[in-house]
């Protein structure tokens, strides 16, 4: 009998499989395929949301306590498994200023530095590869990143180096539950037995009955991204251009992402997405028409109604937790999620208000997720 047994092995069930072993419990997680390997991977670990005073407040606490403590996090893992998940303060260039009056008043309410940036002059002194069409713009100087394979394999290393039982490619097939209390859960005619399940399923959260129940809405959302390889230090600042970014890595690679696809759990990359990717990376930067594009990919997001997750037990089932429907932020606001999560578990009072994540809480669904 475990304490507690984590449904979903990506950045938020590792996280929670750590900290609930901190926490004394004795803990099991489970995924249908590898830890890490599904949209932890394919993300591009931007540590912001991309237009963040677009989104509600409840995202924003998320960012910001995550932000604040993944530095530590990433010192943590590095000195633990010997893999740097690559944090950087690589600032973030946006290139229009459209919105700079509520930019600026959202930068204000929240503490951040936001530079205008009003010439073509300005804006190639802050990112010298940036197309010379961009006459205006943004910064945020303190936006960092992480690269998603490299705190996903240190996670994983990590784990496996703690007394946490890890099952990989067991897709749970269902929920035992008792007299209004989850049980264990079932794998084929299995059952593993639990004092408390997590639900951290990302898009495929959904598929289970119980959520179902609630009228819990998270969809997946296909994501496609290419990679160029190029010299190191070409591009220095994150990019964001009408939806679509361009992120540095610290060994020359650039990323172009990426797509918004309502395709159900379709993964399959397009020759459309391709060409809709490289055009806007080319925009964005010409330079990058002279490298190669080393790779393509997808990943699911779990999109939800407004993009606030649900972070809650559930209202019947005692035991029962869900800490998914991140949308495009599961890396952004994971730390913040997970810390909130476990703080409800154990007893303990939160140091971030959960009303804003309940399972009943009120989504109005933005234009995008319709």
């Amino acid at each position: 009998m475990k304490d507690a047994i984590i449904v979903g092995g990506g950045i938020l069930g590792m996280l929670t499989a750590r900290f609930l072993h901190e926490a004394g419990m004795k803990v099991m997680i489970i995924d249908q395929g590898e830890l890490g390997k599904e949209s932890t991977w394919a993300g591009g670990g931007i540590l912001s949301p991309l237009y963040p005073w677009r989104y509600p407040d409840a995202i924003s606490r998320l960012s910001q306590y995550s932000q604040q403590h993944y530095p530590a996090l990433c010192e943590t893992l590095t000195a633990a498994t010997g893999i740097d998940p690559q944090w950087i303060r690589s600032g973030l260039l946006m290139t229009d200023a459209n919105e700079s009056a509520r930019a600026q008043a959202w930068a204000q309410t929240w503490g951040y530095a936001l530079q205008p940036l009003s010439s073509t002059a300005e804006m190639q002194t802050c990112e010298p590869q940036l197309a010379e069409s961009f006459s205006q713009g943004m910064f945020m100087p303190d936006i960092a990143q992480m690269r998603n394979p490299r705190i996903a394999d240190s996670l994983r290393t990590s784990l496996r180096l703690l007394p946490i039982e890890i099952a990989e490619h067991y897709p749970v097939t269902g929920l035992e539950t008792a007299n209004g209390r989850v049980t264990g859960v079932k794998l084929g005619n299995e059952v593993f037995k639990a004092n408390n399940v997590i639900l951290t399923t990302g898009a495929w959260t959904g598929l289970f009955p119980e959520m179902q129940a609630l009228h819990v809405d998270i969809r997946p959302v296909q994501g496609q991204m290419i990679l160029f390889r190029g010299p190191k230090g070409l591009l220095k600042h994150i990019v964001l251009h009408e939806g679509r970014y361009l992120i540095p890595r610290q060994d020359g690679r650039i990323l172009c992402g990426s797509t918004l696809e309502m395709r159900g759990f379709d993964k399959q990359t397009t020759t459309e997405g391709l060409d809709e990717l490289r055009e806007t990376a080319y925009a964005i930067m010409p330079a990058l028409r002279d490298l190669p594009i080393n790779n393509h990919w997808s990943g699911l997001r779990p999109g939800s109604p407004n993009g606030v997750p649900y972070i809650d037990e559930h209202p019947e089932i005692a035991g029962l937790y869900v800490n998914a429907g991140h949308y495009r932020y599961g890396v952004t606001m994971a730390l913040a999620s997970v810390q909130l999560l476990t703080d409800v578990m154990l007893g303990r009072t939160p140091g971030l208000d959960p009303t804003p994540y309940r399972l009943d809480a009120v989504r109005t669904p933005t234009a995008e997720f319709c």
